[in-house]
């Protein structure tokens, strides 16, 4: 691998040399949260443009959502990664149906109101993704005692991360359509369009603002560090029950094996089998569900 350069801006980020303290000063921190904050509000210019915006919202109207969702999206954003730092679960989904819902009451068409919940959305899980590279990178350099060798790896996973975005998006657009013709679309999908129904319906409106408020009392009560609220809301829109059941009986599994072995050397174990039941399960969803939409079409 390429040593990178060291040039000015690598320079600026360099610290005094303590073990686990920070790499970028807070003066530079605030700067580049501000400059996010552009990128994202001249990607919501983008969505904007491209989906045709300008023609169905008054100007007024459209510099708000543009303005608004680039505002919502580095929001969600932060939230997102601090979620997926305390927890290692992230509330990708429901910041983004906070988003679409105070998109509906500030008054934005149904189209509007998707394409917005649709950038916001796409925001959060990649900088968490990202967070969880640059930590496990981290913990494999040493936790940060050696800064410039800290910095360098962090360029190269940097390149990495680019070149799987790029890939990503060439997979994505190739495809798509054989998962959209099995209908295959995330339940989360089904409650942000009928949030947006509910800007019609007062019943769906009420439900929502509803339940809305258990789920924060529920999230209060477990604190940042187990995301309850996040967990029953997937618990509730996942269809199928034994996903819920498989769960609860591998928590009593690896609580009776720490009883046993103790929590240290039983988590050693469980995270190696967890990376490997996820990585086949994903393998066995990709090629089925893609060789099933091949043969469909066939």
């Amino acid at each position: 691998i390429r040593r990178a350069p060291r040039g000015r801006r690598e320079q600026r980020e360099k610290v005094e040399h303590v073990t686990g303290g920070p790499t970028v000063p807070p003066e530079l921190l605030k700067k580049r949260i501000l400059m996010s904050y552009g990128l994202f509000t001249a990607g919501a210019v983008v969505v904007a443009l491209a989906c045709g915006l300008y023609l169905a919202m008054p100007p007024a109207q459209l510099l708000l959502w543009v303005l608004f969702a680039g505002f919502m999206a580095i929001f969600t954003t932060l939230i997102v990664g601090l979620s997926a730092m305390h927890a290692g679960w992230f509330p990708a989904f429901a910041t983004a149906l906070i988003a679409l819902v105070l998109g509906l009451l500030l008054g934005f068409p149904p189209v509007a109101a998707g394409l917005l919940v649709g950038y916001v959305a796409a925001t959060g899980p990649t900088f968490a993704d990202i967070g969880y590279d640059l930590k496990t990178g981290w913990i494999l350099r040493g936790y940060g005692r050696d800064v410039e060798f800290e910095l360098r790896g962090r360029r190269q996973q940097y390149i990495a991360e680019v070149m799987g975005i790029l890939i990503g998006i060439v997979m994505a657009a190739i495809f798509h359509q054989l998962y959209f013709a099995q209908d295959l679309f995330p339940p989360v999908d089904r409650v942000y369009v009928a949030t947006i129904k509910a800007g019609v319906n007062p019943e769906i409106a009420r439900n929502l603002a509803l339940w809305s408020v258990v789920g924060f009392v529920i999230q209060l009560v477990g604190g940042p560090a187990r995301q309850l609220g996040i967990l029953f809301a997937t618990g509730l829109l996942i269809k199928n029950p034994i996903a819920g059941i498989t769960t609860l009986v591998t928590i009593a599994v690896r609580v009776a094996l720490e009883r046993i072995y103790g929590v240290k050397k039983v988590t050693e174990v469980t995270y190696v089998i967890g990376a490997g039941f996820i990585a086949g399960s994903a393998l066995t969803s990709f090629f089925t569900q893609t060789l099933r939409a091949i043969a469909v079409r066939k």
